[in-house]
């Protein structure tokens, strides 16, 4: 049985950091591409970055191109999303998701399995 638990969210000033945390297990997580998604209330899910299996290429949504950084660590099946100069848009519930595609997909049709979700809210 596959599981995603995201862990990180939670409440922070305009300006300020957090640094959210997806667990794998129950698939061969170094084989497959890890992505973050948000989606903020009454909007649809949306891109926001992505990672090839070896960690090697990563992908971002313009809106956070320069603040976020995604990264993974094969070892530990734990994909990371470090989210630097938040703003009140970035306000939203965020996924992380598994897709056994060869690289890396925006869409969320591209990808299988999904978390539970963590609420970030970016007070400003």
């Amino acid at each position: 049985q596959v599981q995603l638990v995201e862990s990180g969210g939670g409440l922070v000033q305009a300006g300020g950091f957090l640094r959210l945390s997806c667990a794998a297990s129950g698939l061969t997580f170094r084989r497959n591409v890890m992505g973050w998604f948000r989606q903020a209330s009454g909007k649809e899910r949306e891109f926001v970055a992505g990672i090839s299996w070896s960690g090697g290429s990563t992908y971002y949504a313009d809106s956070v191109k320069g603040r976020f950084t995604i990264s993974r660590d094969n070892a530990a099946n734990t994909v990371y999303l470090q989210m630097n100069s938040l703003n009140a848009e970035d306000t939203a519930a965020y996924y992380c998701a598994s897709s056994s595609t060869l690289t890396v997909q925006t869409t969320t049709n591209d990808y299988h399995y999904w978390g539970q979700g963590t609420q970030v809210t970016v007070s400003s």
